[in-house]
């Protein structure tokens, strides 16, 4: 929670973001890791496209542009442009590295309007800095559920202006009066393939250590993330259909019975790709895009997409945020086809805007969670049911973890 008397931090630049990052990454990654990949990602091009850190030498050089060839982006609309500043709270690692050069990058330079960098997006941060005044970011990510569950306790978030949004494009079920949805992905199952021949099925076969033996690291309840009951229910034997509402209960006493095989609860996605990395992990829970980047780095690991979830974010702006208009302007600029064409190129997560697949190829398209061959092994993540029971889960969650 935002301390009341601390001020409010110096704006962060793209350069000073990556020395941050570099210097928490670096302490971060065993030694292990530093040992296997040090000789191997020696330009920044490679390390971008293993979703790597910069080394300092790295980053005294020019700065290399992505792998993958992007849509350019040459102009945007006028309502669009502006001056000042405008601070974004996303989830770090190599999703904000494809935030970074999908949308980033671009809206700052053709809007006019610097983009300062945030990470750790969690609604009990939001409302200790509306509650004090003390708001440092103008606009975040989170999962609706959030939002949802925050708009029951007050006046803590600013409405969407969508005369600036591409409408036509977006449907209209994406659209909130206090979010916009921005990213579809999935939590599946990721797995090393040089220790399971034949891969789990679903998530009876994570919670069965005996055919598939090894440690786990799963998804905790801290840090604006939430545990994965729908995962421990099915393990339990109810169906991906018939999963809501919950049962609370159930769904933790089913956690119990995986939690000694489970290593570490992650609340930071770069973890659960780190330990299958550096094998610490031999099966997780874990962001579908992460797995794809683990996938291209050549780590030994496979997506198993049966019983995933599907999941969307928002982009939603504190009340009072500071800059609140160029945070409307932002969440509009990554809302339009080509910046949401953009990060799918760089991270497999789907497009909120119909007319993104525009600037994407068939293959890339077939890859994308959206896909109908993907998507129909997936259950939809009931985002009403979370806001309204999110309370109850954590105190529940917070009570278990330490029991």
């Amino acid at each position: 929670m935002a301390d009341e008397n601390r001020d409010r931090p110096e704006p962060i630049g793209f350069q000073d973001l990556a020395r941050r990052a570099m210097l928490r990454d670096l302490d971060q990654m065993s030694r292990r890791m530093l040992l296997k990949h040090g000789g191997r990602f020696a330009t920044a091009a490679a390390l971008f496209a293993a979703g790597l850190p910069l080394s300092a030498a790295a980053q005294d050089a020019t700065p290399a542009a992505p792998a993958v060839a992007l849509p350019e982006i040459t102009s945007i609309p006028d309502n669009l442009k502006g001056s000042g500043e405008v601070t974004v709270a996303s989830y770090g690692g190599t999703f904000q590295d494809a935030q970074r050069e999908a949308y980033f990058k671009p809206f700052e330079q053709l809007s006019g309007i610097k983009v300062n960098e945030a990470e750790g997006p969690d609604t009990a941060k939001v409302k200790a800095m509306v509650d004090t005044g003390n708001i440092e970011w103008d606009v975040a990510e989170f999962d609706r559920a959030g939002v949802i569950n925050l708009e029951k306790k007050g006046d803590y978030w600013e409405e969407i202006d969508y005369s600036l949004f591409d409408t036509a494009n977006i449907d209209q079920e994406r659209m909130f009066k206090y979010s916009i949805d921005m990213l579809p992905y999935a939590q599946i199952i990721g797995y090393r393939t040089d220790v399971f021949a034949q891969g789990p099925q679903g998530w009876k076969d994570f919670w069965d250590t005996t055919n598939f033996p090894g440690p786990r690291t799963m998804i905790s309840g801290n840090g604006g993330l939430y545990p994965f009951l729908e995962a421990a229910l099915i393990a339990d034997g109810v169906s991906p259909q018939e999963l809501y509402p919950l049962d609370i209960d159930r769904a933790f006493d089913s956690l119990s019975k995986i939690r000694d095989s489970v290593v570490k609860f992650w609340d930071a996605g770069a973890v659960p790709a780190q330990m299958l990395t550096d094998k610490e992990a031999v099966m997780a829970v874990i962001w579908n895009g992460r797995m794809k980047a683990l996938m291209d780095q050549g780590v030994p690991v496979a997506i198993q997409w049966n019983e995933g979830a599907f999941l969307t974010d928002v982009w939603a702006i504190p009340k009072g945020a500071p800059n609140k208009d160029n945070a409307q302007k932002f969440a509009a600029f990554i809302t339009m086809a080509i910046p949401q064409a953009r990060l799918s190129k760089l991270i497999p997560y789907g497009s909120v805007n119909n007319k993104s697949i525009d600037y994407m190829t068939p293959e890339e398209i077939k890859g994308l969670l959206t896909s109908p061959d993907i998507k129909s092994k997936l259950f939809t993540f009931n985002s009403q049911w979370w806001a309204d029971n999110l309370d109850t889960v954590l105190d529940k969650w917070n009570e278990w973890i330490l029991g």
